[in-house]
């Protein structure tokens, strides 16, 4: 009964992890479908492949900002 909803208003998608400042995973609201986007930035549905390659983005994504968190407080 969940999909009957968004069969007939469509998905409500919203954020609900951000990975890096251009991609994002996204739940719908109703039926919990996920989706992310890709690197030609297309809306695809979150797989497993993509949950893992979302996690080392945002691992690598966060290691340049707290290096250049670092490099920022070695100037001052």
């Amino acid at each position: 009964m969940k999909n009957v909803y968004c069969s007939l208003f469509g998905h409500d998608y919203q954020v609900s992890k951000l990975v890096t400042y251009h991609v994002k995973e996204y739940k719908c609201k109703h039926c919990k479908s996920e989706m992310t986007i890709d690197g030609n930035g297309k809306f695809i549905p979150l797989t497993p492949k993509f949950k893992e390659i979302n996690s080392v983005l945002n691992r690598v994504h966060n290691k340049r900002l707290e290096k250049g968190q670092k490099l920022l407080m070695a100037d001052y």
